[in-house]
């Protein structure tokens, strides 16, 4: 399969299966998202589209089917090589930054790195790289409290950046921003799908940020629409 390509094949996740309160939270999914594409997924609130990218992103695991990130299926997996796979293929963008609180900007980024065994010289060359990527020049050492949300978002895509991953995730990279700072957040991601390649999935409620997607899926109750 083509690198940075994501099948998802009858694709479901159950909660309390078999019971009156079961949920079927992504029910029978089956899509082909190719390398390079940008996709947006969209829904009403509860409609899977947050279950669907943790399953992608292999933060969650299927109740059954499977996703198959560039052929290789993630349910035969053990937690080291789902570790493996998310720390190589995949950049994950979450809604809230989820940086860690007590580290600068560039500690941010350079984690990822330090997982994968990257060397020290490395590191320091590949976070400078990402900051100016991203626009953060001079905030090397701001620890997160110390920066605007939009700033905070921007360290957050760097270090979904950091080893370099064909596919980026993001789950309402948007939503804890105003409007003119997502533009900008939603602009770097673009860019980074049409001049590096990279394949784009962005979860998002908004259909602005939507329509900018050369392709879109709808999910409601957990299927294809």
């Amino acid at each position: 399969m083509n690198n940075g390509e994501i099948v998802c094949k009858d694709l479901y996740k159950i909660y309390n299966a078999g019971m009156p309160t079961e949920c079927r939270a992504v029910n029978g999914v089956n899509i082909t998202i190719g390398m390079g594409e940008h996709t947006s997924l969209i829904g009403p609130s509860g409609s899977g589209k947050s279950t669907l990218l943790n399953l992608i992103s292999c933060l969650d695991s299927p109740t059954k089917g499977d996703v198959y990130i560039e052929g290789v299926g993630i349910s035969g997996l053990s937690g080291l090589e789902k570790a493996k796979l998310r720390r190589e293929k995949l950049g994950f963008i979450f809604q809230q930054f989820n940086l860690i609180p007590t580290m600068t900007a560039a500690e941010n980024i350079e984690l990822p790195m330090r997982f994968r065994g990257t060397g020290g010289a490395e590191r320091k060359k590949k976070v400078a790289e990402l900051m100016n990527l991203v626009e953060l020049e001079g905030k090397e050492n701001n620890r997160p409290s110390e920066l605007s949300g939009g700033q905070q978002q921007r360290v957050a895509i760097a270090r979904a950046l950091a080893n370099n991953p064909q596919i980026i995730l993001a789950d309402e990279p948007t939503g804890a921003l105003d409007q003119k700072t997502g533009e900008t957040i939603m602009d770097l991601l673009r860019k980074l799908n049409k001049e590096e390649n990279k394949t784009l999935v962005i979860v998002t409620h908004d259909p602005k940020i939507a329509k900018t997607a050369p392709r879109t899926i709808k999910i409601v109750d957990g299927k294809i629409h």
